[in-house]
């Protein structure tokens, strides 16, 4: 079992409420369900409840200690370390310059009458 699963899984049964235990996490709805899905495929029974009030089934509040074990016995999350600041240089999306050539006219200006 993945460490992040089971986190989102202590998140969720401490709220008991999908959407503010993404809000706590920082993470969208859709990977919270979709966590807990590849979490419950994992362990072979439905963990959560999720009809009406959303509450742990006996297969989820037998996880619960497990993974908070779990959890407390894993190492820290390893922090990224920031990107260098700034943008990725881009290259000019205009035509640029053509070659200079003796007796044309530049293409983008009209020619002279005399």
């Amino acid at each position: 079992m993945k460490i992040m699963h089971l986190r989102r899984f202590v998140a969720l049964a401490e709220e008991r409420h999908f959407p503010r235990a993404a809000a706590a996490l920082g993470i969208p709805l859709a990977a919270l369900y979709s966590s807990i899905e590849k979490l419950e495929e994992e362990v072979g029974h439905p963990l959560v409840i999720r009809e009406g009030e959303t509450r742990l089934t006996k297969a989820g509040e037998l996880l619960l200690p497990e993974a908070r074990e779990r959890i407390a016995a894993a190492p820290a999350p390893v922090a990224r370390p920031a990107g260098p600041s700034g943008g990725k240089a881009r290259a000019s999306k205009g035509k640029g310059r053509a070659p200079v050539v003796k007796g044309q006219p530049k293409p983008y200006k009209k020619r002279q009458g005399r």
